[in-house]
């Protein structure tokens, strides 16, 4: 708990400080800044940043930010004298519920939440040159999820701004059955940390210590937008995503997943990064390519400027990895336009490879298994929460592995051929498999590498998947879809799929002495495909 809480502080503390010590805006300068406390549901008080511009007429558009988990509402007060002082939104930032000195205590999204934001939405009409007609709302991570949430309530919000949010809270934190651990030990932590955690919060904490995450899972239908979808649609709200590739609280497939369901106003744009870090330094007001298309995505839907948003395609890719720009489609479905398909062929010695590799092959090659030892880790793993992804971002370091060091007695290792030429993997991989466990739950680690000429690998994507109430022993057929990404594959590499039983990232089933196989049958081959998109020579 102690490494979590450091953690949690070096990561909150670089942005606060940052707008801490942002100049102040002062009348004259195109935005004024006041300290206001607005009475929340329940009566509770909630602090909050009202930034007014100067020298625009009102009515004005509103936009209401509601502040990321463990932060407050200074947290966007720079990208909130941007959009007030060049645009002229009155915005309103506050503190969450039960997080610094707001009142009551953390409710995790929920309907107090909810109740929260039109509270804040109401004082805002009241108290300022506010237009009720043109309200956007806007926020990082819990204040996304907050945002959209409210917008699926109250159709007074016309316009959304989720960066780095969620829309399945329990496909975030238990992807295919697997508890993502170091993302609920983080956010548990913060909570502690800089708030108040309510008694639900409390009470799951408390379940989750004794391996039982039903109380989160019973919880989160109703903090997950994906539930509401139905109502966004029929409000007609226009809804920005943006997300990182690396999003490790967060995952983006269940948020590709939702954006095909909206069906109003919409945009996607994803890039290389973890949780909150493509926008993060734009909260602050610093130039930041996320927060200039939100301005532009509010100036169209909230103050009708003919911008082009409404003409742009509106799925927008930067790849995970190299310095390629930003490529456009008018979907999320148009982001893959072919697949490389392989059939896993079973893992054997040859003269050049001591340890047993299978080969990804231009066929399926069934009848074969091959057993590993189950409840130990290898090197193959997909790095650690923040960081990983921040180098990969900042430093184009990549979560990586030497593929001759993985281990075979604990895990499958499949090579393909060696590419011709560049080629952009652009969407969710897809592997089946046979598995046959020893144990009623056993815990699987799906990664796709890029492999270089030496043998270095650098993880395009992976996925967790644990088998629940299986039968020992009994084979049982895997389907496994890997979170999306766009990766950009020199020539000369090769793809390889690595699975094994542990990651240090997520809690894992199993124990040692168990073993698990891999296999391939006539009715169900073992298979990989990888989706392809346009080549990074072909984008315009």
């Amino acid at each position: 708990m102690r490494r979590l809480r450091t953690l949690c502080t070096a990561v909150l503390a670089p942005l606060l400080m940052v707008a801490l010590l942002a100049p102040p805006a002062h009348a004259g300068t195109g935005a004024r800044v006041t300290h206001e406390t607005i009475t929340g549901h329940g009566g509770i008080d909630i602090p909050a940043k009202v930034i007014t511009p100067t020298g625009y007429e009102g009515p004005r558009p509103l936009l209401v930010m509601p502040s990321a988990w463990a932060t407050n509402d200074l947290l966007y007060v720079g990208a909130a004298k941007r959009l007030a002082h060049e645009s002229g939104y009155q915005v309103v930032s506050y503190t969450s519920r039960g997080f610094w000195d707001s009142g009551g205590a953390i409710e995790v999204a929920g309907p107090e939440d909810v109740a929260d934001a039109r509270a804040v939405i109401d004082w805002a009409l009241e108290n300022t040159d506010a237009d009720p007609d043109r309200i956007g709302m806007a926020g990082i991570s819990y204040g996304a999820g907050i945002s959209m949430l409210t917008a699926a309530e109250d159709d007074r919000v016309k316009a959304v701004g989720a960066m780095s949010g969620w829309a399945d809270l329990a496909e975030s934190i238990y992807a295919n059955e697997t508890i993502s651990y170091q993302a609920v030990e983080l956010l548990i932590a913060a909570g502690h940390l800089t708030g108040t955690p309510g008694e639900e919060l409390l009470e799951m904490e408390r379940e989750y210590r004794k391996g039982n995450v039903q109380p989160a899972l019973d919880l989160a239908p109703e903090r997950s937008v994906s539930t509401k979808v139905d109502a966004l649609n029929a409000n007609g709200t226009a809804v920005m995503i943006g997300h990182a590739w690396n999003d490790g609280i967060f995952p983006p497939g269940q948020l590709t997943d939702f954006y095909g369901e909206l069906t109003g106003p919409k945009r996607m744009m994803l890039s290389a990064g973890d949780h909150a870090t493509p926008e993060a330094f734009g909260a602050v007001g610093l130039p930041n390519e996320t927060w200039s298309e939100l301005n532009r995505w509010f100036d169209h839907h909230l103050k009708g400027a003919d911008n082009g948003v409404d003409t742009e395609d509106p799925v927008r890719v930067k790849p995970n990895n190299g310095g390629g720009g930003w490529a456009s489609f008018p979907d999320w479905d148009a982001v893959s336009d072919g697949s490389l398909d392989y059939g896993l062929s079973e893992p054997t010695r040859t003269w050049d490879n001591w340890q047993r590799t299978g080969g990804l092959t231009g066929e399926p090659e069934p009848g074969w298994d091959y057993g590993v030892g189950a409840g130990r880790g290898t090197v193959a793993e997909s790095g650690t929460l923040l960081l990983s992804g921040a180098l990969q971002q900042f430093a184009d370091i990549p979560t990586g592995v030497s593929l001759p060091l993985v281990n075979r007695s604990y895990a499958g290792v499949w090579t393909g051929p060696r590419l011709p030429e560049e080629t952009r993997v652009s969407g969710s991989p897809e592997v089946d498999v046979v598995v046959t466990p020893e144990t009623a739950d056993q815990s699987l680690y799906f990664y796709l590498y890029a492999v270089d000429r030496y043998g270095n690998g650098a993880l395009v994507t992976h996925e967790p998947y644990t088998l629940r109430d299986a039968e020992p022993g009994a084979p049982t057929e895997v389907e496994v879809r890997m979170e999306p990404v766009v990766w950009d594959v020199p020539a000369g590499h090769r793809l390889a799929l690595v699975v094994d039983t542990e990651d240090a990232r997520y809690t894992d089933t199993g124990s040692r002495g168990d073993r698990v196989e891999f296999g391939s049958t006539e009715q169900a081959p073992a298979a990989l495909s990888v989706p392809t998109g346009p080549a990074p020579g072909d984008l315009a």
